[in-house]
């Protein structure tokens, strides 16, 4: 039998056992061999120690990891050795948690979900279900009966799970997706009104497009093979919905996401697609105030003001400062400032007053100042923020009537989304039971996941979860 290794030397063990034969004849065995039970299993090929020192090198670190290091410590066991001893692990044994938490994560994004369940009392996962359907969540709450409370986001299936599985309890909404749905809602609310974040010029007249007038207009509708194809697949999304299938049935059917079936389903016209496709923010983004200033103050040299980012460690290049500063060196002396972008706006209405730098608030200020509707809406914003942070649920549906009554683009739809699951929001603004923990176990879900090079099977990454 193999052994912990010596001195880091491999250890080999020649065991010598006494075997005795049994005389009497209505004995269905003849053969018995002495027991080692503190020495190793039977049939094992490992001592008991060594076993243990596997199982705690495939936790860690799994198959291909884990083998490596083994040869390191002069173990001399190979990926499918550890991961068959992770396998033989048995599952830990849990009581039924009075506070459950639910939340999906991706086996393959987009593709294939998973269900974790966690205890949020004690932030320990309890189980992994192979499917985020339903069905599965429903039939664990009957199995384990006890759970009072359902920490959940506002996910369809969740909802039904709990409530066919285990309708007594209370469900309670995260107060984090809740702020991150608004922030999109927002976000819509704002782009409906970017006309608005542009400064009037002198004659109280918007800029004018410097475009020439026989190129493309603002409104015109795209063209090319990319317009064609979401101009299409619009149509036959909405066909297929007016015969009566859902919109799942309707990805199976296409071999599509069902993020791109819902894109298309929700959207009215077609060019509601594209509109939203705006480009990620350069990574000088951040930094483009600053070299703004620097070039006002006289500072010209690319190669200066691009060594002093860098002792800032900010991720850029000589390129990226080079190519922003001749477009500064272009522009007519007295030009009007940038006009602040969607997003931007969107983090100044969203992000607490307090987080806000003097900059950001004279520049919401001046947007607020010239569109009402912007006004309204960050009026909504903090009235729904002092709900969420005093715990004032309550309160919802006054907010909600209000939202509806000034009828603003994203907002309004947000609102009334609500009052489908009031109950389980009303629950998530009232008590102070969050998502934190689950959200957490997904993060850890993550690293399990590239730490097996995301092709584990359900079973090696449900052990993996349970035991680590």
């Amino acid at each position: 039998m193999q052994d912990l290794p010596l001195a880091e030397q491999g250890f080999v063990i020649r065991l010598t056992v006494r075997r005795f034969i049994c005389a009497s004849t209505g004995c269905p065995r003849r053969t018995f061999a002495e027991p080692f039970s503190r020495l190793a299993a039977p049939y094992a090929r490992f001592t008991t120690r060594l076993n243990h020192a596997l199982e705690r090198v495939g936790l860690a670190l799994a198959g291909r990891a884990g083998a490596r290091l083994a040869a390191q410590l002069g173990f001399g066991a190979g990926r499918m050795t550890l991961l068959r001893r992770v396998m033989a692990l048995p599952d830990p044994r849990f009581s039924t948690p009075r506070v459950l938490g639910v939340d999906d994560f991706a086996i393959r994004r987009g593709q294939t979900y998973s269900t974790v369940l966690t205890s949020v009392e004690d932030h320990r996962v309890v189980d992994v279900l192979p499917t985020r359907e339903a069905g599965s969540r429903a039939a664990w709450l009957i199995r384990h009966p006890g759970v009072e409370i359902i920490c959940r986001d506002r996910a369809g299936a969740y909802a039904e799970g709990a409530r066919r599985g285990a309708p007594d309890a209370l469900q309670v909404a995260d107060r984090f997706h809740l702020w991150q749905g608004l922030g999109r809602a927002v976000e819509t609310c704002v782009a409906a009104h970017r006309d608005c974040l542009r400064a009037p010029t002198p004659s109280n007249r918007l800029p004018q497009d410097p475009r020439p007038a026989s190129g493309p207009q603002k409104d015109a509708e795209p063209v090319g093979r990319r317009a064609e194809r979401k101009k299409a697949a619009h149509a036959l999304v909405h066909e297929i919905l007016a015969q009566g299938h859902s919109r799942r049935a309707i990805a199976r059917h296409l071999g599509w996401g069902l993020n791109t079936v819902l894109r298309y389903a929700n959207a009215a016209h077609w060019l509601d697609t594209i509109r939203d496709n705006r480009p990620r923010p350069s990574r000088l983004a951040p930094y483009k105030p600053y070299l703004e200033r620097r070039f006002a103050e006289g500072c010209t040299s690319v190669t200066r003001l691009h060594g002093e980012l860098v002792a800032e460690q900010a991720p850029v290049t000589y390129g990226m400062v080079r190519a922003h500063i001749a477009t500064l060196r272009g522009a007519p002396a007295g030009a009007p400032p940038r006009p602040p972008s969607v997003r931007q706006v969107t983090g100044w209405l969203t992000r607490h007053p307090a987080a806000l730098s003097e900059e950001d608030r004279a520049g919401l200020k001046e947007v607020l100042a010239r569109c009402p509707e912007l006004d309204t809406a960050a009026g909504h914003v903090r009235d729904l923020g002092e709900i969420l942070t005093g715990r004032l649920g309550a309160t919802l549906p006054a907010w909600i009537d209000a939202v509806d009554a000034s009828q603003l683009p994203g907002l309004t739809g947000f609102a009334l989304h609500l009052l489908r699951d009031l109950d389980a929001v009303t629950a998530g603004l009232t008590l102070d039971w969050s998502s934190g923990s689950i959200e957490g176990a997904v993060n850890r879900i993550k690293k399990i996941k590239r730490q097996l090079y995301g092709r584990a099977g359900f079973d090696l990454l449900r052990k993996m979860i349970l035991l680590q």
